[in-house]
């Protein structure tokens, strides 16, 4: 660690001190330092955006403060893992990394555990995949590991059910206590002995999947997942855990997951985030139909914009928030993902690859065919209502998969990449001129 990285850490470990004394007095005195010292080009509408929070007490006041109800070590984790290492020292290793080489340097990594679920959700690539595949711990210690050299220290469990491994995913928290694990999971595996092992660690942070209220998530998710998932939630609220929710809105459920009851239900369950995901027709047993309506994505896009000026809850909506990060992030320009064969993505929707882990570095993955197929061709459109190579540019994900050599890593049943966006094509023609007129009005904005 350089002077500077060293710098960062003892100025940001005294913050935390002084924050814990008394938050709601010392918030305003520690951001008007932070004012004092900092060039005043640097942040500029994230300080606006605090301070207007502060001022006002707002929502993102009241979330503020919520992290302030979670347990003191998983708090002082997360800050420290997230924000310290992910962000302020993490970020500028990944520009230079990126400069250096030449190719996508990552900010997360998506990682498969196993493919193994104890579900079998309707329209889930991963539910195909059987209980076959399993990437070892030495995998996944040494991605992890290859990831740190590059400023990577974000880590995300997809799968499969990753809880299905959980005494290893403990204990790369414990022998990687230096960045932040977040889980996407369908909670069914959360106990009592496993939230004890989440406050020991304190750097696990779960992401539920749920897909509305009961009738509509036990319909694709099984008889009896919604309660368990209440459950779960409970536990966790109780133990002081940080947890948020995975919501893939379909053209079913858009209406429930983005109504007001449905965000106040989680709110008060005890949720600090969700990330929302446009339903993808990917895998033999896609189902398009459930892909939403043009008008119903609106809806979707238009609800949370909404409920972000007034919920205490930070949501994240995959498909429709590109114009915040410059369209597609996946092919390692801020993520990619490493399925259970060790195959590496570009994205974790899209399964095409060179390469695999097993016999490549993590930094010749990201130089790959594919990967800086990838890097030269971001943004894949300028309208950032339309950035994805799959869903709403149909025509140019064959394109790559032809031009760079890349196979199908479906293991069940691969797939040609026509095929695959031959599902999207009526999509993106009926999306496009809706796209058009909100990016004509984002841009007026």
């Amino acid at each position: 660690m350089g002077m500077a990285d060293m710098a960062k850490k003892f100025g940001f470990q005294q913050a935390m001190k002084y924050l814990e004394k008394d938050p709601e007095q010392n918030i305003p005195k520690l951001l008007e330092l932070v004012d004092k010292f900092m060039p005043d080009d640097v942040f500029v509408e994230q300080r606006a955006a605090f301070h207007h929070a502060i001022d006002e007490k707002n929502n993102w006041y009241q979330l503020i403060m919520k992290f302030y109800q979670l347990d003191p070590h998983v708090r002082e984790t997360l800050f420290r893992t997230f924000m310290l290492n992910g962000n302020l020292i993490g970020w500028p290793i990944q520009e230079a990394k990126r400069e250096e080489h030449g190719c996508n340097i990552p900010w997360a990594i998506l990682v498969d555990p196993t493919s193994a679920c104890n579900l079998h959700c309707t329209g889930c690539w991963a539910a195909e995949y059987g209980h076959k595949l399993n990437l070892t711990y030495e995998d996944i210690d040494s991605i992890i590991r290859q990831g740190k050299e590059l400023g990577c220290y974000i880590y995300i469990y997809t799968g499969g059910e990753p809880l299905v491994r959980k005494a290893d995913l403990i204990q790369l928290c414990e022998v990687h206590n230096d960045c932040a694990f977040l889980c996407f999971t369908n909670s069914t595996l959360i106990d009592e002995a496993f939230c004890q092992d989440m406050l020991r660690v304190g750097n696990f942070i779960p992401a539920i999947s749920l897909e509305g209220f009961e009738e509509a998530n036990d319909s694709r998710r099984g008889e009896g997942v919604y309660q368990k998932v209440m459950h779960a939630m409970a536990l966790l609220k109780g133990h002081g855990l940080p947890f948020g929710l995975s919501v893939c809105y379909t053209s079913r459920n858009y209406a429930d997951v983005t109504s007001e009851k449905f965000f106040d239900q989680v709110i008060d369950m005890g949720a600090l985030f969700a990330w929302f995901f446009h339903y993808m027709p990917t895998g033999k047993d896609a189902v398009p139909e459930l892909m939403p309506k043009p008008d119903q994505r609106v809806s979707v896009y238009r609800q949370i914009q909404a409920f972000r000026k007034t919920k205490p809850l930070f949501t994240m909506d995959f498909q429709n928030d590109a114009k915040y990060v410059g369209g597609c992030i996946a092919g390692g320009r801020r993520y990619l993902h490493i399925n259970a064969a060790g195959d590496v993505d570009p994205c974790v929707f899209i399964h095409y690859s060179n390469v695999n882990i097993h016999d490549v570095t993590l930094l010749e993955a990201l130089k790959s065919p594919i990967f800086m197929a990838y890097h030269r061709g971001q943004p894949f459109n300028d309208n950032m209502f339309k950035p994805c190579p799959m869903l709403e540019n149909p025509d140019i994900l064959p394109k790559l998969v032809a031009e760079t050599g890349a196979h199908s890593t479906d293991p069940e049943a691969p797939e040609a990449a026509e095929e695959l966006c031959g599902r999207t094509a009526p999509y993106a023609t009926a999306w496009s001129p809706v796209a058009d007129k909100l990016w004509a009005e984002q841009k007026e904005k």
